[in-house]
């Protein structure tokens, strides 16, 4: 028997099935809440002496000062060069074609004069200063460091400040060395809650941002969505998610493994596989029996398959496209013949990858788009992170004295309607 559910859109209870696959809430688990919450007043109220006994409490790494937990940019040149050349080759290579793509998404200031002399526009900005939360201890992700902290540079903020995990004092050099490359500005060995309670409110050692990015646990997720408000944050992710549409002509190895490459994320992650033919969705499922024993995190994928994971048979690919808009996916592949003509008809995704040779895995890694995505169907109404998360508008207005006469009875009479007086006076005193 499968470990993945077998579904059908014949089913007379399709649609129950699937949403009741799909269901996913982030709920505030209240130990979690709990422990956030201290952590955060500690941070607040003690600055750097509670980072320090979180530090050696969670990390088991105690030192005396915030500066012992900082890294000086000649350590990552050193991590860099430490590195195997195959290894700096990939990180420069990854962060060169991301650069490149990201170079494409900066807006720009402009503005525009009217007849009578008023001139309205919109000048962009960047942030000041950006804090990138970058997990750690139980694997290293040099490309969370690219991915958040690329943009952040392309768009001109002024200080990127990394912070990142070193349990028991345990570095890595590929986390390190990205930051070399990204152009990280300072290093902070800190990690988990206070980590972000230090970027949110600033501690004497650690200044405070003005927006924090970057993936972390239940703990992580819940202090920043916690601090929203107090700074920015890029979004509160739910658990990886993989959609594959494929028309049955595909390797049914590579779809096995496309589905694996997000299962193995985390229990919670959801893989799913949309096919017009049958006997194709035969093929994966027993490709998925036979591979899934080589896999190292086996046990990962085994529980998200058979817990959020699905085969479904759909009629057609038009009827495909409409459940990939259902879900609205963090990842879909279109493994078809001609991906274009489906293209056309998806609405909702955070990132679609077009054609059998493009593996939702070079979208991770190297291909050039950010990887940090919309999840748990939030692809409806939000983007993916890039080049305008670090930037902000600010509206211009530069009214001439024919201008006060032609918009200020339109402002004295809308404002007189609204009951606000001086409003209405404020307008009427320029012309």
């Amino acid at each position: 028997m499968s470990i993945i559910t077998r579904l059908s859109t014949s089913d007379a209870n399709f649609a129950e099935k699937l949403g009741s696959l799909l269901a996913f809430e982030a709920t505030q688990d209240e130990g979690v809440e709990s422990t956030v919450t201290e952590i955060l007043l500690a941070v607040r109220q003690h600055g750097d002496k509670a980072v320090l006994d979180y530090t050696a409490r969670f990390d088991k790494l105690a030192v005396n000062t915030v500066g012992e937990l900082t890294l000086p940019a000649e350590q990552l040149r050193a991590a860099f060069a430490r590195l195997p050349q195959q290894q700096r080759h990939a990180l420069e290579t990854a962060a060169s074609r991301i650069r490149a793509y990201h170079d494409k998404q900066r807006v720009e200031s402009w503005g525009f004069v009217e007849a009578d002399g008023t001139r309205l526009g919109q000048k962009v900005t960047a942030l000041d200063r950006v804090g990138v939360y970058v997990p750690g201890g139980k694997a290293a992700y040099p490309s969370t460091v690219l991915m958040n902290t690329i943009p952040a540079k392309v768009a001109g903020v002024g200080e990127v400040i990394m912070v990142v995990p070193t349990p028991k004092g345990q570095r890595n050099d590929l986390v390190l060395a990205a930051a070399h490359i990204a152009g990280v500005d300072r290093v902070f060995t800190v990690g988990g809650v206070q980590a972000v309670a230090a970027l949110a409110y600033g501690t004497n050692s650690i200044p405070q941002v003005d927006k924090i990015v970057g993936p972390g646990n239940a703990y992580v997720a819940a202090a920043k969505r916690r601090v929203f408000g107090v700074v920015g944050i890029d979004m509160v992710a739910g658990p990886s998610e993989i959609l594959v549409i494929c028309d049955g002509a595909t390797d049914p190895d590579w779809i096995a493994m496309d589905l694996f490459s997000q299962a193995e994320h985390d229990e919670m992650a959801q893989a799913i596989l949309l096919s017009p033919d049958t006997a194709f969705l035969d093929r994966v499922s027993a490709r998925i029996e036979s591979q899934l024993a080589v896999m190292p995190r086996r046990q990962v994928i085994e529980v998200s398959l058979r817990d959020r994971g699905a085969l479904i048979h759909v009629c057609s690919l038009d009827e495909a496209c409409d459940i990939a808009n259902q879900i609205a996916p963090e990842h879909l592949e279109l493994s078809v013949e001609d991906p274009e003509a489906l293209l056309d008809r998806i609405r909702h995704a955070g990132a679609v990858f077009l054609g059998r040779y493009a593996s939702e895995s070079l979208g991770d890694y190297c291909a050039g788009p950010n990887h940090v995505l919309p999840t748990a169907r939030t692809a409806r109404f939000s983007s993916p992170l890039g080049v305008y998360d670090f930037q902000k508008r600010t509206s211009l207005v530069s009214v001439s004295a024919d201008g006060a006469a032609s918009l200020g009875p339109i402002a004295a009479e809308l404002a007189d309607g609204e009951g606000l007086a001086a409003h209405a006076q404020a307008a009427r005193l320029r012309y």
